[in-house]
């Protein structure tokens, strides 16, 4: 019944259902309708893109079959129930767009969760450490997309579910999410499976960052701007070294930024900016390459790129220049030797013919030889030319 123009409070779920998708109307009033539902038999339940409000009812230990549930998109409020996390059968989970607050329940009992989103709401609170300690073994969690590795390869790209929908045969639902990647939101369906991405951007969420996450080693992208986050940038980061999108801006980290950074050579987009990190940026080429405005923000924080030297280091000099000396013969000794050369030159040959009679003679006679013999033999070849062409 979904995609419709139906309006007014939902009084209770069809008994025996399995499969319900009422999203996409104008369904207004409590949500406590879902305590009514005959639970044993619930595995897929769409109530999103409605006008629901007020908070979640807490009975959610008695839906052992839910696999999914969508919620996002209504005007839903207060905490998220704690019993949400005995739903050991849920794989997607969607709450996002609504006006949820406080702490998240522990959800580590939800094994088989692949797909989280809780974006656009009013979380706060710290990351729960259940979050780090179980991510590796069965999540990565996303406010906007998720998906694991082992469920790539046995799915493929997309991330599908069947329903038996008894006498009708079965249902195929393939799951789609929103992520905010580079700036620009795209939809992911056919190629969910492959995105691997935590981002936990624009909440109110404090305290550290669980160092376990920085075991994740399969992320490509983590996103953990516009919070209340402090501490120190865990050393491990370095490990991520399939990461090409990092954004922690606009946060309450402090202290260096760690060295191990530099050794993440995929990293194509960075933003530090806004934060209290202080001394100098690790050299890198992979950490130098990006622009002034990745670390602007951050008043103690010194090197390059930044124009603010740190102290000791000296001063930024341009590309390495080499006087090349003037040419060392043309100096003011050269000038001598040639003025000395020439006058002993001229005057040992010139002033010998002139001071000598006899080799003055001796010379000119020299000349007269060598132009009489030069003049014979041309007049010679000359006429030997000329014979051969009368002939």
């Amino acid at each position: 019944m979904s995609s419709n123009h139906l309006k007014g409070p939902i009084l209770s779920l069809p008994a025996g259902a399995t499969h319900i998708n009422l999203s996409g109307n104008k369904f207004s009033g409590s949500s406590s309708f879902i305590c009514s539902a005959f639970a044993e038999y619930l595995t897929y339940l769409d109530v999103s893109n409605n006008l629901l409000s007020g908070m979640l009812p807490d009975c959610w230990i008695k839906f052992e079959e839910l696999v999914v549930l969508n919620l996002e998109s209504n005007g839903l409020s207060g905490k998220i129930p704690p019993s949400m996390g005995s739903l050991g059968s849920i794989v997607t989970l969607r709450l996002s767009n609504n006006n949820f607050f406080g702490e998240l329940p522990i959800l580590s009992n939800c094994t088989r969760l692949r797909i989280l989103d809780l974006q656009d709401n009013a979380l706060s609170g710290k990351i729960p450490e259940w979050i780090g300690e179980s991510l590796p073994l069965f999540l990565e969690i996303y406010p906007s997309v998720s998906t694991i590795s082992q469920l790539c390869l046995k799915k493929g790209v997309a991330i599908t579910y069947e329903f038996d929908f008894n006498l009708y045969g079965e249902i195929h639902y393939v799951d789609s999410a929103c992520l905010t990647w580079k700036g620009s939101k795209y939809e992911y369906k056919n190629t969910l499976g492959l995105v691997k991405s935590l981002d936990l951007s624009d909440n109110k969420l404090d305290g550290i960052v669980p160092e376990e996450i920085m075991s994740l080693v399969g992320l490509i992208a983590l996103n953990l701007s516009k919070n209340n986050f402090s501490g120190t940038i865990p050393p491990k980061i370095g490990h991520l070294k399939s990461l090409d999108f990092l954004d922690l801006s606009r946060n309450r980290f402090y202290g260096e930024i760690p060295s191990s950074l530099s050794l993440i050579n995929r990293l194509s987009v960075m933003d530090l900016s806004n934060n209290n990190f202080s001394g100098k940026i690790p050299t890198g080429t992979q950490i130098q390459s990006f622009n002034a405005s990745v670390y602007a923000g951050n008043p103690e924080l010194c090197g390059l790129p930044l124009p603010k030297k740190c102290l000791g280091e000296e001063p930024t000099q341009g590309p390495a220049t080499i006087d090349i000396p003037e040419d060392e013969i043309i100096t003011l000794g050269f000038y001598i030797s040639l003025a000395l050369g020439f006058i002993a030159g001229f005057w040992g040959v010139c002033g010998s013919l002139v001071l000598s009679q006899s080799w003055r003679h001796a010379y000119f006679n020299f000349l007269a030889n060598i132009k009489d013999r030069i003049y014979v033999i041309a007049t010679i070849n000359f006429a030997k030319l000329k014979q051969r062409f009368n002939n």
